[in-house]
């Protein structure tokens, strides 16, 4: 009777959907394994997880955190009071909650939480999605029993005896968005003539992709392209008059996410770990234009493992207004590429992420035990 003890969990991760989703993930595997399992989450006060994981059926509670920020600011003034305030808040909350396991999954909250979990000797798995892992899950390393990671060569910045690669988790009705098409297309009123593009900015949006978009509305009706277009709720108020145009919809957020990409023929993205990792099982077509503003540059890296692989195109924000309706045209006018790029994407896609995550979380019950 493996499953009669009640664990309890603490997770920790957010600040974007690619911190959030996979801890949720995490926990929808181990509830599934641990019926009677008490979750907790741990994320930052005034970011999307205090929304997104109580939707999700799971309790959290907020710490005041933010990042250091990049560039000399005033807000840098308050990290260190704030760091002190989430250590302190952390060390209370395990106190009370009493984890067996700590789980992060990067994020600004998921620092103090762990590091105090791990000064409290409860064993901690981080998971990194990152093909270049952010400052929070370096400085734990050092300290966590197990690393899961979706990348090869993280030996450069993690001790390579606790590495595991995993790959991301994903949501599991992506698994099969292969049979979905004609159902996807009727429920977004699509076209079946007519070739789906799909316009992700990730959760938040993102500025430069909706105004690339905005700009090339008449370029893409001479492709003979209609057009799925998730501008994030920052932005949906300055493009929601374009759903007036026959061969665009615009969305602030899709909750359909596996009828996306089954509506879709080829896919527009960030390059975002989480959105790297979806579109390798989904298997499209993908161009991939990475976000310049993210620490160390890593939505490239992510990128760039894939179109090493012949896996994606990549056009750099810098270089949208040369080169984007070229390879865009080429691309869709190219059932040829279009084929090839989707089946090498493919090959990349480590499906069984989440399992394999929650079976690093047993064997690390299992030792404890002992």
């Amino acid at each position: 009777m493996a499953n009669s003890k009640q664990h309890r969990f603490i997770l920790s991760g957010g600040g974007t959907g690619g911190h959030i989703y996979p801890a949720i993930s995490i926990a929808n595997e181990l509830k599934l394994r641990y019926p009677n399992a008490q979750f907790l989450f741990v994320g930052a006060k005034d970011k999307m997880e205090m929304e997104k994981v109580p939707q999700a059926g799971y309790e959290i509670q907020g710490l005041w955190i933010s990042g250091i920020q990049r560039k000399l600011t005033s807000k840098n003034l308050s990290f260190p009071f704030k760091l002190i305030s989430s250590l302190f808040k952390s060390r209370k909350i395990i106190k009370q909650f009493k984890p067996d396991i700590a789980i992060g999954t990067g994020g600004f909250a998921s620092g103090p939480l762990l590091q105090m979990a791990v000064l409290r000797g409860i064993p901690s798995l981080i998971q990194e999605q990152n093909s270049y892992p952010g400052i929070t899950n370096k400085i734990l390393a050092k300290k966590a029993n197990i690393i899961c990671v979706a990348y090869d060569g993280l030996e450069r910045f993690f001790p390579s005896n606790k590495i595991i690669k995993t790959g991301n988790p994903v949501r599991q009705d992506l698994l099969c968005v292969d049979n979905k098409s004609i159902e996807a297309k009727d429920f977004f009123k699509l076209k079946h003539n007519k070739i789906t593009v799909l316009v992700l900015g990730g959760s938040l949006g993102a500025r430069r992709i909706n105004e690339l978009i905005e700009d090339k509305l008449e370029f893409f009706q001479t492709q003979n392209v209609q057009i799925i277009w998730q501008c994030g709720k920052l932005y949906y108020n300055s493009y929601r008059q374009y759903n007036n145009f026959e061969h665009v919809q615009v969305h602030a957020f899709l909750n359909a996410m596996d009828l996306a990409y089954a509506a879709a023929d080829v896919v527009i993205s960030r390059a975002g770990a989480s959105s790297v990792s979806e579109l390798c099982i989904v298997g499209k077509p993908v161009v991939f234009i990475p976000s310049p503003n993210v620490a160390e540059d890593h939505q490239t890296k992510n990128a760039n493992a894939v179109v090493e692989k012949d896996g994606a195109l990549l056009i750099k924000e810098a270089d949208l207004e040369i080169d984007f309706e070229n390879k865009f045209s080429q691309l869709v006018n190219s059932q040829e590429k279009q084929e090839a790029l989707a089946a090498n994407i493919k090959k990349l896609a480590l499906a069984n992420a989440t399992k394999d995550i929650a079976d690093e979380v047993e064997k690390l019950l299992a030792e404890n035990k002992k």
